[in-house]
């Protein structure tokens, strides 16, 4: 199998974490690729029509896309465990939080690095970052129980999205008043995994 994706992208983190953390990344050839919304790569076309990533290209079936899929099908393929019937609907719902945080903080990269300045908004970036925030709160607040649990697929796509943060929007301290997250993430960023798939660049 083939996976197409970036480096800096964390919804591509995310799968990238979970083919070390289930033993699956000798099956899986990462193939990095420079792409954006304005020039998409032809292999991120190929793989997924509407040109985002990441996508996992199989030899048996067309390509899978959006990370969550992506994410349901490998760990269904060993078995690994990471979205546990007992906690399903919670594991979702933290997954789709790191997800929203995700989008939320691309969007912003993509408004401050790709528009030109006269047509940059920073109440679009305000706004955006405004519902990173809810995550942070929501995350500290009421899910600290859950992360400081058995690792699922929730803990990951948690520290994906706050591994971008810090890439990418390290400026805006999301750590004030989320004390106990930031702890959190910096235990569970020292993981084989985390430390394999970071990106500075």
């Amino acid at each position: 199998m083939q996976l197409i994706m970036a480096e800096a992208s964390p919804f591509a983190r995310k799968v990238r974490v979970l083919l070390r953390e289930t033993g699956q990344l000798k099956d899986v050839q990462e193939v990095h690729v420079a792409t954006s919304p304005m020039h998409t790569d032809a292999k991120v076309k190929a793989a997924n029509p509407t040109g985002r990533i990441p996508s996992l290209i199989r030899p048996d079936g067309p390509a899978l896309y959006d990370s969550r899929v992506i994410t349901r099908y490998l760990d269904a393929r060993v078995n690994a465990g990471l979205y546990p019937e007992a906690e399903l609907w919670d594991v979702l719902t933290l997954e789709a939080t790191g997800d929203s945080m995700m989008d939320s903080a691309v969007s912003i990269s993509y408004e401050s690095r790709l528009r030109s300045e006269h047509m940059v908004s920073t109440d679009w970036m305000d706004a955006q970052w405004t519902k990173v925030m809810g995550g942070c709160d929501a995350l500290q607040s009421d899910w600290m129980p859950q992360l400081n649990g058995p690792m699922t697929m929730a803990h990951i796509s948690t520290a994906c999205a706050l591994g971008y943060l810090d890439l990418r929007h390290d400026a805006r301290n999301w750590r004030q008043g989320h004390d106990a997250l930031a702890t959190w993430f910096t235990t569970f960023a020292k993981r084989d995994s985390l430390v394999d798939t970071h990106f500075d660049g």
